[in-house]
């Protein structure tokens, strides 16, 4: 779900100077990466694994070391860059538990036509015990090459990654198998800060990041929600789920027109999280009847969302991810580093706002976010879930800022999701069973396809959240028992 081959976002509260920043650890696509070069080899979209798919740099490593130095002049960071690094150490070189969410997803992987990670030798010699079978959960699994990658980092700096043998080995094991990536498209790698969007929410005001994250669609739906009194809406109703789905699709066809990396297009940003856009848009909800959305969506993601908010009041909320389970199955011999396979997540249609072009950021699902009062953080949430991610941003605001719940409440709420599955023909609300069979006819009646899924399903993505009691100073996590994840104080 997430290693140093992949992307990392960033959201920061600096509660002594009071301001939100926002930093973007994502890479771009290499300088060899181009529409035609994979039309040219008979390819129509851009593939989900092996060397070709494993066409953008991981941004994750340094990003992390411009975080580092944010917290040493703005947040009286105190531990050496040297140290930071010192238990994923051990846990590589030592063995690490293997959790039921990593059998599970190594199982499904390995025996899937479409998706088997046995045909990389790499991610079967490590991945695999010597029985070429999955490491059972409970069982200690080793990555000694990733020990070795990461002592390289936290001796030498985060550019040893991008400039050192750690980037050699990477560069040499592509070029040897077809692959895009050059020594330049890693060594010019560099993480930007950005300032974060922000739109009110009810008494409060929710940030997240600007393209090329969704983080604007988590928002667009906020800014549609914020239109609606709630309370007199009961939570878990048709009614709540309508609009939320309703305002959901409004969302994606507003990002699906215009999202991309801003350096290739202009995004009227403004426009788009408007007053003005959310009231016209919000207008558009029927609440007795659906509208079709006709854009496939893939709602698939695998991601690691955390947040922390310190005595201080800082806070952080951060997202990193490889895209799919297990990335585009590349580890290149000897470095243990998992390379992501967010680039295809690109189109090859050349009219697409999105479509592949060297050097170019592809539209990100990844998208961290904090709510504030004039005091301070309020909310500190996440999740995973690709497309997923803004909907069950959607329902983790509203069960906690409109109706009262606490963060592990709300995670453990009945959720659903909009979208299809992979393979499928139509987009359908999925939705737990836990919902009562009243809701789910009411839905069908307005017209939106459902899809009764199993309780607690990790389809749902694994939500987590801190919430902080604004009188008493007392902070509230809550993690989803659909992951491996827990909320923890110390």
């Amino acid at each position: 779900m997430n290693g140093i081959g992949g992307d990392g976002f960033w959201l920061i509260h600096d509660a002594k100077h009071k301001r939100i920043s926002g930093l973007n650890a994502s890479g771009r696509a290499g300088e060899r990466a181009s529409i035609s070069f994979y039309r040219d080899q008979g390819y129509t979209k851009v593939p989900t694994r092996g060397y070709l798919a494993a066409n953008t740099v991981p941004g994750v490593v340094d990003g992390w070391e411009k975080i580092y130095h944010y917290s040493q002049r703005y947040l009286s960071g105190t531990f050496a860059w040297s140290t930071l690094l010192k238990s994923a150490i051990t846990y590589a070189k030592d063995g690490f538990p293997v959790t039921p969410s990593q059998y599970h997803w190594t199982v499904n992987n390995i025996y899937n036509d479409q998706t088997n990670l046995q045909n990389y030798e790499e991610f079967k010699r490590i991945f695999l015990n010597n029985n070429n079978q999955p490491f059972q959960y409970g069982e200690l699994m080793t990555i000694r090459d990733l020990a070795c990658t990461l002592e390289e980092i936290a001796e030498k700096g985060a550019r040893s990654f991008y400039e050192g043998v750690i980037t050699k080995a990477i560069i040499d094991d592509l070029k040897n198998n077809g692959g895009l990536l050059t020594v330049d498209d890693f060594s010019t790698h560099q993480s930007e800060w950005m300032e974060p969007l922000s739109v009110p929410y009810r008494d409060y005001t929710a940030y997240n990041l600007p393209p090329n994250t969704q983080g604007m669609t988590s928002l667009a739906i906020l800014n549609m929600l914020n239109q609606f009194d709630l309370h007199h809406i009961e939570e878990g109703s048709a009614d709540y789920l309508h609009v939320i789905v309703e305002a959901t699709k409004l969302a994606f066809r507003d990002r699906d027109q215009w999202l991309t990396d801003p350096l290739f297009s202009d995004i009227p940003i403004k426009d788009l999280l408007s007053v003005n856009r959310a009231q016209e848009l919000a207008k558009q909800i029927q609440m007795d009847t659906s509208f079709n959305y006709e854009k496939l969506l893939d709602p698939k993601g695998d991601t690691v969302w955390f947040g922390v908010v310190d005595q201080a009041g800082n806070a952080v909320s951060c997202i990193q991810s490889i895209y799919h389970d297990f990335g585009s199955g590349i580890i290149s011999k000897g470095t243990g580093v998992l390379l992501q396979n967010r680039g295809s997540f690109f189109s090859l249609e050349p009219e697409h706002v999105n479509k592949l072009e060297p050097r170019k950021r592809t539209l990100h699902t990844l998208n961290p976010a904090i709510i504030v009062d004039e005091t301070g953080p309020v909310l500190i949430y996440g999740t995973m879930g690709g497309e997923g991610q803004p909907q069950t941003q959607a329902a983790l605001v509203t069960r906690m800022i409109d109706y009262g719940m606490t963060p592990q409440e709300a995670i453990e709420a009945p959720r659903w999701l909009y979208g299809r599955t992979w393979g499928t023909e139509s987009n359908n609300i999925k939705i737990e069973s836990r919902f009562s069979k009243q809701v789910i006819n009411e839905l069908k009646r307005r017209g939106h396809p459902t899809e009764i899924v199993a309780p607690f399903t990790d389809i749902m993505g694994h939500a987590g959240a801190i919430l902080i009691d604004r009188e008493t100073g007392m902070k509230h996590g809550g993690a989803d028992p659909r992951g491996d994840g827990m909320a923890i104080g110390f």
